[in-house]
């Protein structure tokens, strides 16, 4: 009666250890792909506890997670020869388990070296200025070119990013002198601008100053008292320029009228009570003059 409750007692252990090796848990992010005899059977099992033949099932996990997957720095030259290195990220996820499984060896790979040589054709496909200011249309590229064989392999390619663009450094110094230069012409035009708004503006004010002269003086003034605020031990007074040139014709005249009354004075005869000196007659000379004269 012993043996016979001993061999019961193994054979319930048994049964209970067989029950329980075929048991298996299945986290909320993974599916189960159970093979049966190397065959996929029925649909991946859910998230929860669940049971398979030991010895004859085999329960592949696969996590249902986005994956991130860095691709290394590539590599190439662009379309108008610049040597780069470009490297990248790409997200992604499977959302069919059997053809992750059995459509692909591994499928972590597969996506490494798709992406890699993806990336390589972008870079020869683009240009230096793409790749460094118009990323987002080239990661829209990126991205249809890897998703185009992922979609036969159950995965489903949900972002791709280009990180960083490494330049040689004979590139990055041409660079800093283009954008040097730029500035400096951008400066230089904005300067031009406000110079000739001012120009205008001031001929505006001219001309509005010329109709009115008291408005120059009360400009004048102005000026003096915004200097006069500052505290200054020294001011300095503008002279119109109109004013000197204005002494200076002053100046012309006078002298041209001075020249003019100097030359009449020069050439007019004398007179002598009203008549001229040269119009008297020579005077008479007698026999008794001339008897003296010769004594």
């Amino acid at each position: 009666m012993e043996t016979v409750l001993y061999l019961i007692l193994l054979a319930a252990l048994g049964a209970g250890g067989y029950v329980a090796a075929g048991l298996r848990v299945v986290r909320q992010y993974e599916r189960g792909l159970v093979l049966r005899f190397g065959r996929v059977h029925r649909a991946p099992r859910e998230p929860g506890l669940t049971y398979i033949i030991p010895g004859v099932d085999h329960m592949r996990k696969v996590n249902m997670q986005v994956v991130t997957l860095p691709v290394p720095g590539q590599d190439g030259i662009t379309r108008d020869n610049v040597t780069v290195r470009v490297d990248a990220v790409v997200y992604f996820k499977v959302i069919d388990p059997v053809q992750a499984i059995v459509g692909v060896e591994n499928y972590r790979f597969a996506m490494l070296q798709v992406a890699q040589s993806s990336l390589r054709r972008i870079i020869g496909e683009s240009s230096l200025d793409d790749l460094l200011s118009n990323r987002q249309r080239l990661n829209e590229g990126l991205e249809i070119m890897i998703d185009s064989p992922a979609i036969g392999w159950g995965i489903h390619i949900d972002r791709v990013e280009i990180k960083d663009v490494a330049l040689p450094e004979a590139m990055k110094r041409a660079m800093s002198r283009q954008a040097e230069a730029e500035r400096e012409r951008r400066g230089r035009v904005i300067s031009a601008e406000g110079e000739l708004q001012a120009s205008e503006k001031l001929a505006q004010a001219a001309e509005r100053m010329s109709n009115t002269p008291a408005a120059l003086q009360l400009r004048l003034l102005e000026t003096v008292v915004e200097v006069a605020a500052e505290k200054n031990s020294t001011l300095v007074l503008p002279f119109p320029v109109e004013l000197l040139r204005f002494l200076e014709a002053s100046t012309v005249t006078q002298r041209d009228m001075q020249e003019k009354s100097q030359g009449e004075g020069e050439h007019k005869p004398e007179t002598l009570d009203g008549k001229s000196i040269d119009a008297q007659p020579p005077a008479k000379t007698t026999e008794k003059d001339d008897q003296e004269t010769i004594g």
